[in-house]
């Protein structure tokens, strides 16, 4: 009986898709790349889950390549500034109550309002 109990206990951790459920906010790597993406989990299909990104795109990743959403005040992000196409680095000052729209401060001086959908983390 207690190895019947140990494999469930295994198969069930070792499976991270257990983790994520629809409606829930993540990070993502876009085609598996380095960078973390915001989006919303749509439906887990085992081991895979289906991302809409908050920039309106959207893909299947492995659970390996998904994590909960963890970006808040203090967070070091890549933002396109004024809506370009040119990642520029800086850090979270503020979120607003919506948690989609967030306040940069670049590292270059310059500060903007802009959503989540505009930025990346490493």
């Amino acid at each position: 009986m207690n190895c019947r109990i140990l494999v469930l206990v295994t198969l069930l951790l070792s499976s991270s898709s257990f983790a994520f459920q629809p409606g829930d906010w993540v990070l993502a790597r876009w085609q598996g790349a380095a960078y973390w993406f915001p989006g919303v989990v749509e439906r887990v299909e085992g081991n895979r889950v289906i991302v809409a990104y908050d920039d309106g795109t959207r893909e299947t990743r492995p659970a390996n390549q998904v994590k909960t959403y963890d970006w808040d005040v203090g967070t070091r992000v890549e933002c396109r500034w004024a809506g370009g196409w040119t990642w520029y680095s800086g850090r979270i000052s503020a979120v607003m109550a919506d948690g989609v729209n967030i306040r940069v401060d670049y590292d270059d001086g310059d500060r903007e309002q802009t959503t989540t959908g505009m930025c990346r983390s490493r």
